[in-house]
């Protein structure tokens, strides 16, 4: 059903579809190595054009897994992007040596320009602040799993807010839900786009609040998605450094959570989650990235036409 598809914005996908996708990652999570020769054959390019450890990693592991082969660059210099050459040229190039191209741009709707031009499938790993689909659906099938359902939850975004992709796409997948409401927490400067809040939120009728403290809201979250202030979307250092340790979750403050919440984080991590959190039963970040290849193999699986 997904063979040939690009994947560029968490909703390029139906709800329906991503249910068949989180229900074949859980197939593939118990089956294991029957999975091992599903895309024997197959080549998958990585062209990363920003730093990345566990996305690029994770698809690299999801390809091996299902018994296919990877190819590509993990920053641009090593390309002939450094002689200047396109991005079309690019992926006009790739598409010919691969059978699906996973990217990650720094430049907002860098993805969607590669789909227009390849002839393979193309899957968004993230271009600049704006999308990062992939991640979202490692998120929901992480919360699915945790939780048992997407619908009814209240969900904290704390942190960056406003250069982090994962939080926009994130919000984008979870208000297709019914019932889900969401709070965002962040220094103003760092507040959610109003693309999210008044283009799809506010829109869609989807209930949301704004603060800038963490302690008065996290006794009513089930789920809190932590994010780090990344120092790459400044342009200011000056601001970078003011802002940076604005949010760190702690033990003292999840004394204030309820039992069963949810602690996820996209990572890399700073210091915006202490380490003693790390053995809380209530961290699920590390969780979080092993779900984070059973989607991708899911993906792959899928638009390369093997499942």
């Amino acid at each position: 059903m997904l063979t040939g598809r690009h994947l560029i914005e968490p909703r390029d996908f139906s709800v329906a579809e991503m249910e068949e996708l989180f229900v074949l990652a859980e197939r593939i999570e118990a089956e294991g190595k029957s999975w091992k020769d599903a895309c024997r054959g197959s080549v998958l390019a990585t062209l990363f054009f920003e730093p990345s450890t566990r996305t690029r990693l994770s698809f690299e592991a999801a390809m091996l897994r299902l018994g296919g082969s990877c190819l590509g660059f993990a920053e641009p210099g090593s390309s002939s992007a450094a002689k200047g050459e396109s991005l079309a040229d690019t992926v006009r190039t790739v598409g010919c040596y691969a059978d699906a191209i996973v990217m990650r741009n720094p430049k907002e709707g860098a993805a969607l320009l590669a789909s227009r031009f390849s002839g393979v499938p193309v899957v968004n790993a993230g271009d600049g602040g704006h999308h990062h689909p992939t991640q979202t659906l490692t998120d929901l099938l992480t919360i699915r799993r945790l939780r048992g359902s997407l619908e009814n939850l209240t969900v904290g975004f704390c942190g960056d807010l406003k250069f982090g992709r994962t939080v926009h796409s994130l919000a984008k997948g979870l208000s297709r839900y019914n019932g889900n409401k969401f709070i965002f927490v962040s220094p103003k400067e760092l507040g959610v786009p109003e693309y999210i809040t008044r283009g799809v939120l506010a829109k869609e009728g989807v209930e949301y609040q704004e603060t800038d403290r963490l302690e008065k809201v996290i006794g009513d979250l089930d789920i809190l998605y932590m994010t780090r202030v990344q120092k790459e979307r400044f342009f200011n250092e000056e601001d970078y450094v003011r802002l940076k340790d604005s949010y760190i979750l702690d033990a003292e403050k999840l004394t204030r959570a309820k039992p069963d919440l949810a602690v996820l984080h996209p990572l890399p991590r700073v210091n915006e989650i202490s380490m003693e959190v790390d053995a809380d039963p209530r961290a699920a970040y590390f969780k979080q990235a092993k779900y984070g290849m059973y989607a991708r193999m899911a993906l792959l699986a899928s638009i390369l036409g093997v499942a």
